[in-house]
């Protein structure tokens, strides 16, 4: 309503500007101050309407704030209902008791498991230490056996002098070791 009354307003000022216009063309200066004055109070009156509305957009916007915070606190006081609700159906005992019997459940896995995981049988006869000295002597066997063995690289080949401003037709290809090629591999990827 606000707004339609504005727009009325405005249009009845600019129809005054009009015939102050029209006044000032017939020579006749005083009507022409007449229709100023009252385009004058109809703008007054369209600064006040907007004033209004601005202060009805304002009482809107704390409502709106208003309604969030009470359903807000809606929610809160929901929570803290349900919250005590749980905890009257929970109590401190019986949670206690729970506790006690996983604690008694798991103690008896571990005795079940324990029980399953003894050797028995011909199993149960071997003698641990005679195993770890027999394991001992097999390791030391093979580090005799690795260290008595010939090196297995070859010598690296004599550099033939190339003669200056020559160069070999083809450069010899050397064997890479997997080790060798993953390290080039990481290489080009680092490069990138």
């Amino acid at each position: 309503m606000l707004e339609k009354k504005e727009k009325v307003l405005l249009k009845k000022a600019g129809a005054e500007v009009e015939k102050a216009k029209e006044y000032s063309r017939a020579k006749n200066k005083r009507a022409a101050i007449q229709c100023l004055k009252r385009k004058r109070l109809y703008e007054g009156q369209v600064e006040q309407l907007g004033n209004f509305q601005l202060r009805i957009h304002d009482q809107m916007i704390m409502l709106e704030g208003a309604k969030a915070t009470t359903e807000t606190v809606d929610a809160l006081r929901s929570g803290a209902s349900a919250m005590k609700a749980m905890q009257k159906a929970t109590n401190i005992d019986d949670v206690d008791k729970t506790m006690d019997e996983i604690n008694e459940q798991t103690e008896n896995m571990k005795q079940i498991q324990e029980a399953l995981a003894t050797p028995m049988g011909a199993a149960a006869d071997f003698d641990e230490d005679e195993l770890a000295a027999e394991l001992d002597e097999l390791e030391s066997e093979e580090l005799e056996s690795q260290l008595l063995q010939p090196a297995t690289t070859a010598p690296p080949l004599p550099s033939v002098p190339v003669p200056a401003g020559r160069q070999p037709a083809r450069p010899v290809p050397q064997k890479r070791t997997a080790e060798e090629e993953e390290l080039a591999a990481l290489q080009a990827e680092m490069a990138l």
